[in-house]
């Protein structure tokens, strides 16, 4: 691979970082692998990111930065947030993987920073304003739950397999089913 600028190498990292994190795991993962996958040599995962832990954070900040226009988008209809985010899931169904991945390494010890925060905060705020409530716990509760909907036949594919059999083939009735789950589910509150 010819010499890149630090940029590109960096970007190449993340890419490959992404895939074997995606793949293995925290601990499975092998900075050499991702550092035979970028064309690079392993000592820039050191250079540009201090230690694999640190990589991953910056992997996961990347994916995030990626669903932020999901984010974006208002909350009119939670149905229709739902199926976004069930779409984006199932196409990248990556994201799920480093998120279990996380959780399994970490379980809830891990601290988060700023950015992660933002990204939620941002998400509750929207789904608050959709449903004409301030952003709250319970609307907390709810966002939880909706992205819970949203990812959960994505993420234990064999789950949808034992409990729909062949139907769990049809991703097009499982979105539907979820948008009117979500509406019938999240009533809008009028403000006082």
């Amino acid at each position: 691979m010819p010499r890149d600028t630090a940029a590109s190498t960096k970007e190449a990292l993340l890419k490959a970082a992404r895939a074997e994190f995606a793949a293995y795991g925290i601990a499975g993962a092998r900075v050499d692998r991702i550092a035979e996958r970028a064309g690079v040599n392993k000592e820039r995962i050191y250079g540009h990111f201090g230690n694999k832990e640190k990589l991953f954070d910056a992997v996961m900040g990347t994916v995030l930065d990626e669903v932020v226009e999901m984010v974006a988008q208002d909350v009119d209809d939670v149905g229709d947030y739902v199926a976004r985010m069930y779409d984006y899931h199932r196409a990248h169904p990556d994201l799920l993987r480093l998120l279990l991945w996380e959780a399994l390494q970490y379980g809830e010890q891990r601290e988060f920073e700023e950015g992660r925060r933002e990204h939620y905060r941002a998400k509750l705020e929207r789904l608050a304003t959709g449903l004409g409530a301030e952003p709250s716990v319970d609307v907390g509760r709810t966002l939880l739950t909706i992205c819970g909907m949203a990812t959960w036949p994505n993420a234990v594919p064999q789950m949808a397999r034992l409990i729909l059999g062949p139907d769990a083939d049809d991703k097009d009735a499982m979105r539907a089913h979820l948008i009117d789950f979500a509406r019938s589910a999240v009533t809008r509150k009028t403000p006082v």
